[in-house]
This record gives structure tokens, sequence and C-alpha cells, in this order.
């Protein structure tokens, strides 16, 4: 009878499944630069001849594969002579300011693979790197840190949820459109992570989840800047790097703008509203617990530290009004991190000002204190941005990126018509995950790529367009790119990401290549 009885107990329990954990930022990333320091290794050394313009001499400066600098005069017809289909004025008047690839000059050269000591040196270096962004980074932790310290968030939140009761998707809408227009006017990315202090708070107020902030911030720059119409970090330097002005293609990538900004809403709004009817629906749901307790603005409704008092409303102004000066700055000033985070600082201490003095206030150590505990808690943040550049060091000291681009112009040399231009958006694709910056893969690739154009008769224009729309569907999902640093910031796990973000991707790569495959044949 015991026997039974065992046996019975036995089969009741349940046999626990295996499930694959998905690793964090900082171990793809690990694993990332030794999976890059390996590449080293297997894929043949091999550069193309570089061209800059060397404002000191009023010259161009030809760097060959071997590391030889040689002078020239900053004429068109040099660059006619060389194969630079780029107008000289980009050159002088620093429209391109990256050394650009001379088609036709690749040469293999003496491998150069990385040794052990490269994977720790490649993340020390790329951190070195990234310096400016994690010093905007730090400040805009240490400002956010100020102002929850005040008691100004809470209640804020309090009075803007009580008028937006019934319209919370509204919210979403308009910073969804604002980030949109912000990615394709002016690249809108790395700056972006200065909304989220301000807007998750609120979107879990409203009873949102994490994903709903990074895909109303986060996706929505990222598709504004793939759909880019006059981003100069994109499409504009894109343009000139392939020798034609930015204007041509322009109707297209308008038109294409506002096919990609109606999908997004509509699936922000989809899940959205799955996520406020059961919030269990949540792709991150496993997580909610540990995000809301990080973002979460504790209610204080009825205490009288509650009170949105005079102090707490110009402390909250002052903290809104950084973010569009910001955006100010970058579009028409030129700002970059540097200026950025100068601004933040100065709000920063104004604040400081006004919560260490008056009634209640809480003194000269404690807006101290609250700085750099704000400013502590993004160290992960920032070490991310610089890790993700190691990797693109190790393969750019070890000379592979450029055999990479020649075996990639080789495929599609011979091609023609819909079947080129398809194969060209996976090459940008795939590019996109070894070069995430927009500007660097623009310089480095247009003028090796944008030529083939010429081969199979169909305008320049369409092969800037397919490396807008192949390299920001891989920056997606590129753990190279910013989305790590997204992710680790809200502390969302990679495969939640890619489970919401997969959508876009396939839309990007469908969509697109069918408008890419609809310019080439009506051109």
């Amino acid at each position: 009878m015991n026997n039974v009885n065992v046996a019975n107990i036995t089969e009741k329990v349940p046999k626990k499944k295996f499930k694959l954990k998905m690793p964090g930022a900082f171990l793809i990333l690990f694993v990332l630069t030794i999976v890059a320091v390996i590449a080293t290794w297997a894929i043949p050394a091999g550069s193309y001849s570089k061209l800059s313009y060397d404002k000191s001499s009023s010259q161009l400066q030809i760097t060959d594969p071997n590391g030889k600098v040689n002078s020239v005069p900053s004429t068109q017809e040099q660059l006619d002579k060389l194969g630079v289909k780029i107008d000289i004025k980009q050159f002088t008047s620093g429209g391109i300011t990256k050394p650009v690839s001379i088609p036709n000059t690749y040469q293999r050269l003496e491998q150069k693979p990385a040794g052990l000591s490269a994977i720790t040196n490649s993340m020390v270096r790329g951190t070195i790197e990234a310096v400016d962004i994690m010093v905007f980074i730090f400040v805009l932790g240490g400002l956010i840190g100020v102002v929850k310290e005040s008691g100004a968030f809470e209640s804020g939140l309090i009075a803007l949820t009580k008028k937006t009761k019934g319209h919370e998707f509204l919210l979403i809408f308009l910073v969804s459109i604002l980030m949109i227009l912000g990615g394709t006017l002016c690249g809108i990315e790395e700056e972006a992570v200065a909304f989220y202090p301000i807007l998750v708070p609120v979107f879990l107020a409203m009873g949102y989840d994490s994903i709903v902030c990074v895909g109303s911030i986060f996706l929505a720059s990222s598709v504004g800047t793939c759909f880019s119409t006059i981003n100069p970090f994109s499409v504009v330097i894109a343009s000139n790097a392939a020798g034609i002005n930015f204007t041509e293609g322009l109707t297209w990538r308008i038109a294409g703008l506002v096919v990609a900004a109606i999908f997004v809403v509509l699936y922000l709004r989809w899940y959205s509203q799955k996520v406020k009817a059961d919030p269990k629906f949540s792709y991150s749901y496993e997580d909610h617990s540990e995000f809301n307790k990080m973002w979460s603005v504790a209610s204080t409704e009825g205490n009288e530290n509650s009170a949105f008092t005079v102090r707490k409303k110009v402390i909250l102004t002052l903290f809104v009004v950084g973010f569009p000066i910001m955006v100010w700055g970058v579009m028409s000033k030129g700002w970059w991190f540097p200026t950025m985070a100068a601004s933040f600082l100065t709000f920063a201490i104004i604040i400081m000002f006004l919560t260490a003095t008056g009634k209640n206030g809480i003194g000269e150590k404690g807006v101290v204190d609250a700085f750099v505990n704000g400013a502590s808690s993004l160290v992960g943040v920032s070490l991310i941005i610089g890790l993700a550049r190691g990797i693109n060091l190790v393969m750019n000291e070890g000379l592979i990126t450029d055999t990479i681009l020649q075996f990639s112009s080789s495929l599609v040399a011979h091609v023609s018509g819909p079947i080129f231009i398809l194969a060209m958006l996976l090459i940008f694709f795939v590019l996109g995950f070894i070069v995430p910056s927009s500007s660097g893969l623009a310089v480095l690739s247009m003028p090796i790529l944008a030529p083939l154009a010429d081969t199979v008769g169909i305008p320049r224009f369409v092969i800037v367009t397919a490396y807008q729309f192949g390299q920001y569907a891989m920056l997606f999902l590129a753990p190279t790119g910013l989305v790590m640093a997204t992710l680790q910031m809200l502390n969302m796990k990679y495969s939640h990401w890619f489970k919401f973000v997969r959508p876009v991707v396939l839309f990007v790569l469908v969509f697109g290549g069918a408008l890419l495959v609809m310019e080439v044949l009506i051109y």
C-alpha cells in the first residue's frame, strides 16, 4: 500500500521544463567581442585606400592600404581621376568629415589577428571612446535623482494622471509622432535616452509596461531614422558619399515614412490596449515587479507632501524645458554630447539650489547625494555603450571590415534589376551589424556600392534608400548598436524586446524591399 502511495505521489510531481534563458547585455557583448577576435583570424585582412580632406593644407589626403599618405590638390578633376563621384564642396565645406573609401583600390594585406588581450583592451578603449556619451548619461542620471528627491515627480504625476484619465493612448501617440519626426529630421537616437526618465514613470502610472516605453521612444525614433528624409547623419551624408543631392528620392522617402509611421502607431495601439486590458499579456510581465520598483513613482496622494506647490511646478518645468532645448540645439546649432551635458548640468544646478533651500529643503548634502545616486544608477548603461564600441574596434583594427565590404560588392556586381536591389538590402542588413554607425557605414560603403547602380541602370538614390532600410532593420536588433544600452537602462531582457520588435523588422524588410523594387521598375 505504501509503495502505491509513493508511486502516486511521484507521478503527481510536475517535471520541470527546460527553458532557454537569454543572457544579459554584458554577457552578450562579451561573447560578441570574443567572436570578433576569432573573426580576425578567419577572415582575410584587407583595406581600401581612404580619402580625406586636410583643412590645414587645403588638400586631399590619400592613405593607401599600407598606411602611406599622399597629398593631392583638392579639385573636382582629382576626384574624377580617383573615381570618387562626389562634389569637392562636400569635402571643403565639412559636409564629409570621415575618410571615404576609394573604389577599385581594395588590397589584401598581411593578416592582423587579434590576441586574447584584445578582448579586454577593446572593452577599455571602447569605453574611453564613448566618454562623451557617458558623461551626458551621468549628468542626466544626476538630474533625475535630484528631481525625484524634490518630490516634483510624484506630485506632477498625480496631477497628470487625473487629467489624462480615459485618454491614455493620446500621450503614446504624441510621443511616438514626435520621436518619428526627430528621427527623420535630425536622427535622434542616442539622445532619446534622455526621454526615458520623464516618460517612463508616466507610462507606468497609466497602466502600461516597459515594452510600451521603449516602443514609443526608441522604436519610434529609430523608425523615423530608418525612413530619414533630411537627416544629416544618415541620408544627407550617404547621398553626399554617393555623389548625389540628398533631395533625390525625397518623395519616395516621405511616402515610405508616412506608411511606416501609421504602421508603428497602429502596432503600439494594438499592443498597449492588450496590456491595458490584461497586464499578463505583457511580453515582459515576468519582470514587471522589478521594473515598476525601479521606475514607478510611489503615490503620495492624500499626504501633505503630495501638494503640487509652486516650487515643485518650477522644478518640473525646468526639468521638462531641458528636453526641447536639447532637440533645438541638436537640430539648429549642431550640439553634440558635451554641449548637451553642459545644458542639462545647468538645469541640474538650478534645481539643486531650489531643492536644497527654503522650507522643507534637504540641504547641500541631500542634493549632492541625490545627484550622485542618480548618476550611479546609470553606470551600467554607460558601460554597455563603451563595450559595443569595443567590438567595432576589434574588427577595424583586424582589417576585416573592408574585406567584408569587398566580398559584398562582388556578390551583386553582375546582378541586375529587382534582384540587385533586394540583394543590396540584405547586404546593408548584414553590414548594419558590423558597422552600427549610420554615418560610418555611409562613408565606408557608398563610394564602393553606389557606382554599382550605374552598371545596372538605376538611380544612385535607390542605393541610398536600400542602405537606410537595410542598416536600420538590423539596428532594431543588433547588440552592437544602441539597443543594448536602451534595454540595460530599463532592465529589460533582450528576448522580450526581440519578440516585440520582430514584426517591425519584417515590416521594414518586406515593405522596404517592395518600395525599392517599385523604384527600380519605375526608373
